[in-house]
């Protein structure tokens, strides 16, 4: 929704973390800016998923605060070593430098610090939703400076001509060994729920995070279902 009273309204539900979705949300870097303010003044860490695995977009929202990034659609080693590159500052990286005025090191306060754990507490995120990004998960997970990969359904089904079936057996198989992958490269692996695989399901079967939930869906559940029960009690539905 980009909207910071909707990501705080989260964080203080109790969320381990909010992820900003400024690849299919409608938000611009500064409504990603008053979400990560809203969250994070709630004691809940903010991560971005970005449009694009693109250079310049990462560095801005990285100089604005986000600490971690979600990349959509990484389907190479080269691809995730490019995004870790736009992360990190030279000589690791290529990333451009303006600490001593950023949001993220407190507008220059709190440089020290900011310096110290820039590279160490970022979450960089790949996702693998492509067939080529299935070919080459092993590779993309062994990546420097990639904590997590992060499948989606979604996209990986329709690229597997099962459009809109992320639950089909045969993408199953697929999402299971891409998590073979990544375990084996020793890294962790993260999913969102599908209506055959909920939260429990995918803990049970390994996955490291399960991102659960949307600002826009518990507005739109929790508009119908009080809909439903005023119905119920007026007989109008």
């Amino acid at each position: 929704m980009a909207n910071g009273m909707a990501a705080e309204i989260c964080a203080r539900a109790g969320f381990d973390c909010v992820l900003i979705d400024c690849e299919h949300g409608p938000g611009d870097i500064l409504a990603a800016i008053h979400q990560m303010q809203a969250a994070q003044a709630a004691g809940c860490p903010a991560t971005v998923r970005v449009p694009w695995n693109d250079a310049v977009y990462l560095k801005r929202i990285l100089d604005a605060g986000a600490q971690g990034v979600m990349i959509p659609a990484v389907s190479s080693a080269a691809e995730a070593a490019a995004a870790v590159a736009a992360c990190r500052y030279p000589p690791r990286g290529v990333r451009g430098i303006a600490f001593p005025i950023i949001r993220a090191s407190g507008y220059g306060t709190d440089l020290p610090n900011y310096l110290e754990k820039t590279v160490d507490e970022l979450l960089i995120m790949a996702q693998i939703e492509t067939p080529g990004g299935v070919e080459n998960a092993a590779a993309i997970a062994a990546t420097d400076g990639i904590d997590l990969i992060f499948v989606g359904p979604m996209d990986l089904s329709a690229g597997l001509g099962y459009f809109a079936q992320p639950d089909h057996p045969a993408v199953r198989t697929v999402i299971a060994g891409v998590q073979q992958a990544v375990k084996a490269a020793g890294k962790r692996i993260g999913i969102i729920p599908t209506p055959g695989y909920d939260a429990r399901a995918l803990f049970e079967q390994g996955f490291d995070m399960v991102l659960d939930g949307a600002d826009i869906a518990f507005l739109r559940d929790g508009a119908m279902a009080k809909v439903r029960a005023v119905a119920d009690i007026t007989g109008r539905g």
